[in-house]
């Protein structure tokens, strides 16, 4: 059988061998055939797998999302479902940068206090 061990897959894709047994084990990655010596034999699949998971982590999806359209796309998903998907991240992150805004909106804020009310603020946190 050809294939790559679990050592072998973690020096092609980058990942420590620990990341893969997570993700077998949270059933984001199937778990692989074994051979006869018990070692898991992983196929060229893994590759591809692997690195849709580490793309969709880069672009902000949680484990727990990934993990949901690798199961959907082991369906029959449509492309229209996977663009929901996408615009539908996006609005998260919309949502995302306009709480940023704010917060830092806040923060310049608070760097125009006058000097003597932010005294008087710290000094209310001494006994």
């Amino acid at each position: 059988m050809e294939g790559m061990t679990r050592g072998e897959l973690a020096k092609r894709t980058g990942l420590t061998a620990a990341t893969i047994r997570y993700y077998e084990d949270s059933g984001i990655l199937p778990v692989p055939s074994r051979i006869a010596n018990g070692y898991r034999m992983y196929s060229e699949d893994y590759l591809v797998k692997i690195k849709f998971i580490k793309d969709t982590k880069s672009l902000g999806y949680s484990l727990k999302e990934i993990q949901e359209v690798l199961h959907m796309l082991k369906q029959e998903m449509d492309a229209e479902t996977l663009k929901a998907l996408v615009r539908n991240k996006i609005v998260e992150i919309d949502e995302k940068i306009k709480s940023l805004q704010d917060i830092q909106a806040m923060l310049g804020g608070l760097l125009q206090t006058p000097q003597d009310e932010i005294l008087n603020y710290m000094h209310s946190f001494r006994d």
